[in-house]
């Protein structure tokens, strides 16, 4: 049975994970659309003794793919203050969305600067865990082909992936065989985030559901979690996270 919790609010991310019934804690440290640092308050030994497993959450605003300097080289600077931030939580994984380049860019010159990110990191004790997401015609991590160019240029490093189940249905990703696909690239899942969406497959739109209250079938999901074998995160709305995660329970 793998581990299973939910994204909870920062404020008292172990009090939220414990109200839902959570072995695993996923927060934010600090504004998802903000440019300021991660602050980790006063809980830092409370959260690493507490038995709950821990991933942080980086920032929405990060996009280390792109050409633009001006949103780059901050991204570069935010992702590794969070990695390190990470670590004194003693978190599992730092998970960062793929990002992706301008309308008139070469992808490649996205997937390049992926490969500059690691090649300039310090070394740190967190893996970096990409996360496909849900729309973007230039997004590094949305399509399978674009997933595979992506490993293809970070070859060599220590790159973990987390699997998020809403947004690969709504970037049009087959979830019937998505984990064979992926792994078969990636070499591993050390994530899910399981959700289901409220919008049709292949709408790039990123709204996340509770289980079966959206247009995912709920056994498709279950499924995806058995075949990953990792730990799984739901970022559904709050108030119906307990009941997905015995639901989760219940099913696996």
């Amino acid at each position: 049975m793998p581990l299973i919790g939910a994204h909870v609010d920062q404020d008292d991310p172990l009090a939220h994970a414990r109200a839902r019934g959570a072995e695993v804690a996923q927060f934010f440290l600090g504004d998802p659309q903000g440019w300021k640092g991660p602050v980790i308050g006063d809980r830092t030994r409370e959260i690493k003794d507490s038995g709950v497993e821990v991933y942080v959450h980086a920032p929405y605003v990060i996009n280390v793919a792109t050409s633009n300097n001006r949103i780059r080289i901050p991204s570069r600077k935010l992702l590794s203050a969070h990695l390190a931030a990470a670590a004194e939580l003693g978190a599992k994984g730092l998970i960062v969305h793929g990002g992706h380049v301008g309308a008139g860019d070469d992808p490649q010159k996205g997937f390049d600067n992926w490969r500059k990110v690691f090649e300039r990191l310090e070394e740190h004790e967190v893996p970096v865990l990409i996360e496909n997401t849900a729309g973007g015609g230039n997004a590094m991590a949305r399509r399978l082909e674009s997933i595979a160019r992506l490993w293809d240029a970070l070859d060599g490093f220590d790159v973990g992936f987390c699997l998020d189940t809403c947004h690969a249905h709504a970037g049009g990703v087959d979830l019937a065989d998505a984990v064979e696909r992926i792994t078969a690239v990636t070499g591993r899942i050390d994530l899910i985030h399981c959700n289901d969406s409220r919008d049709a497959a292949g709408s790039g739109a990123d709204r996340h559901a509770n289980l079966g209250a959206g247009q995912i079938d709920t056994e498709l999901i279950l499924e995806v979690c058995r075949r990953a074998n990792a730990p799984i995160v739901v970022e559904t709305p709050g108030d119906g996270q307990a009941d997905d995660i015995a639901l989760l329970r219940k099913s696996l």
